[in-house]
């Protein structure tokens, strides 16, 4: 496996990237150059990348035959309606890779109605936008015990993204997002009616919960149709169509969280 970095802005890495878009071009020398703000910065180095991608495809034939993970900027920008990180994407499909998203979405907008609702509308726009098999993940939701006092609902409320009406009635209990109850209905129909978001809860500490993730992305992806490794066709079938309950997915994280659902 080899990590690549398409972050011109990340001058901190914390992993070895066998690949790093920082010896092509960097975020601070397009800042400083160009006289561009962050934001600008970092579409120029993606639309300058684009055009460049003949050196990404060198850098990638430096080592054939692995999986490689690609740490993409976090702007949402570049996701939502920007053309470029779609078009890389492509490229790359095109040149015989096997993609998929993974979108990570920090727990803790959990505890806002109005945070997880801008969610939901961030991640129907970037799958629909970068059209690869995509899997959102919430984040460090080991950490959900901090905002225990805040979560309307149990756990699986939020990764199965159930009912969102009860989403709208919390926000009308407030009366700034009371005043744009039209606005949020028809958000919250929007994303029912496309019916495409639900998360996988992601504990970093949890080595069980690691390898969930990690094979649901490699059923996106279709690693786990791979032939370079043996695996018996009753396996594959199973992660084919095999039906993966929501209690085996949350798993024990539910039990960990459920506390804070509210009691009828």
């Amino acid at each position: 496996m080899f990590c690549t970095c398409l972050d011109p802005a990340n001058d901190d890495l914390k992993y070895e990237a066998a690949i790093n878009i920082s010896q092509l071009i960097t975020l601070e020398d397009v800042m400083v150059n160009l006289k561009l703000g962050p934001n600008g910065g970092l579409m120029f180095c993606m639309e300058f990348l684009e055009k460049n991608m003949d050196w990404l495809l060198q850098q990638i034939n430096k080592h054939k035959n692995h999986y490689f993970i690609f740490d993409c900027p976090g702007q949402v920008e570049l996701y939502t309606h920007h053309n470029s990180v779609k078009n890389i994407m492509e490229s790359l499909s095109q040149y015989g890779f096997h993609l998929c998203t993974v979108h990570l979405v920090d727990s803790h907008y959990c505890s806002d109605p109005g945070k997880f609702i801008s969610t939901l509308l961030l991640s129907l726009s970037a799958m629909m936008q970068i059209e690869l098999p995509h899997i959102n993940v919430l984040s460090k939701v080991d950490l959900l015990a901090q905002y225990g006092d805040k979560l309307l609902f149990g756990l699986d409320y939020y990764t199965e993204v159930l009912d969102l009406n009860y989403l709208l009635e919390a926000l009308d209990e407030d009366p700034l997002t009371r005043k744009y109850r039209k606005l949020n209905a028809a958000i919250i129909s929007l994303v029912e009616d496309y019916g495409l978001v639900s998360f996988i809860p992601l504990n970093i500490k949890d080595k069980n919960n690691l390898v969930k993730v990690k094979n649901a992305v490699d059923k996106a992806n279709g690693y786990i149709y791979g032939s370079g490794e043996e695996r018996s066709v009753q396996a594959l079938l199973a992660c084919a169509v095999g039906a993966e309950y929501e209690c085996e997915r949350v798993g024990s994280m539910k039990d960990m969280y459920e506390n804070f659902a509210p009691v009828e």
